[in-house]
């Protein structure tokens, strides 16, 4: 038994994200582990390349070695109770193999799929090669995906311009084996649907559009915040709602770093319910 006042390591939530790491903070990894943080979750961690990164772009990429994503992921769930895993960024054909391979033949729970393809500045973050394997390979093993409308598009090569244009997709895409499919509609105008779609039944989640230009990372910090809650065992369609409710939460109060995209406030839910100037 623990003493008075300590936790049980198995009553610790662990989250497991295998991303890219963004040297400007706002997106990939790092967002990931601020995520996990404000929401009450061990983050851990597989990097799937370096990215020379800030507000204004990507300036270059340094993949990691596939067997060394691998090996990472292996030692995380070799030594912690990992309760769910995001992927992030994957670049390659042969990353994408590989964690598909290892998450699978760990049997890791709870896997949302982030299909990362373009940087906010523009940069691809998924060789066009890869789309294949990601499709192929790792969706299947999905509880959950989360793409945007442009992934959406490049994923089902429907052209995504209406709301009833997203739930095409979404059918499409849940074709492709994932168990849950939320598309994400920031792109489009007015305000900001997301569709969450199971096979059987859509449900909608709206919020107000934020009139900012500091949303770098915002995709990465609602994919983990979905892994976060899943993690500490909520259902999906919850999960899904209290994490767009956090990212909602983290855009108003954007952080104006840098000369392009500033990223969003991560720990902004956090600082307000503290009583502290959120910025």
């Amino acid at each position: 038994m623990p003493e008075a006042g300590t936790t049980s390591p198995a009553e610790i939530p662990v989250a497991l994200t295998i991303a890219g790491s963004d040297s400007g903070g706002g997106a990939g990894i790092q967002a990931d582990l601020k995520t996990f943080a404000a929401m009450g979750v061990y983050g851990c961690s597989a990097i799937t390349a370096l990215t020379a990164q800030n507000t204004t772009g990507v300036l270059g990429v340094f993949d990691a070695p596939p067997d060394f994503v691998a090996l990472q992921i292996r030692a995380v769930a070799e030594d912690f109770p990992v309760k769910a895993v995001k992927t992030g960024m994957l670049s390659r054909p042969e990353t994408v193999l590989a964690v598909a391979e290892t998450v699978s033949s760990l049997a890791l729970p709870r896997l949302v799929v982030d299909p990362v393809m373009i940087a906010k500045g523009g940069a691809a973050l998924l060789l066009p090669e890869a789309r294949e394997a990601l499709v192929s390979r790792l969706l299947p093993l999905a509880l959950v995906v989360t793409p945007n409308v442009p992934e959406a598009s490049a994923l089902t090569g429907i052209k995504i311009g209406t709301f009833e244009d997203m739930r095409e997709a979404a059918r499409r895409i849940h074709g492709m084996g994932p168990k849950w499919v939320l598309v994400k509609g920031g792109h489009l105008a007015g305000s900001a649907r997301d569709l969450l779609f199971d096979g059987r039944s859509f449900h909608e989640f709206s919020a107000e559009r934020i009139e900012t230009l500091n949303t770098h990372g915002t995709g990465c910090t609602l994919s983990a915040a979905i892994a976060a809650l899943l993690a500490r065992n909520l259902p999906v369609p919850e999960a899904v709602r209290r994490a767009k409710d956090f990212v909602t939460i983290a855009i108003r109060h954007a952080l104006p770093l840098g000369r392009g995209h500033g990223p969003t406030h991560h720990f902004a839910d956090l600082y307000c319910r503290a009583g502290l100037n959120a910025f």
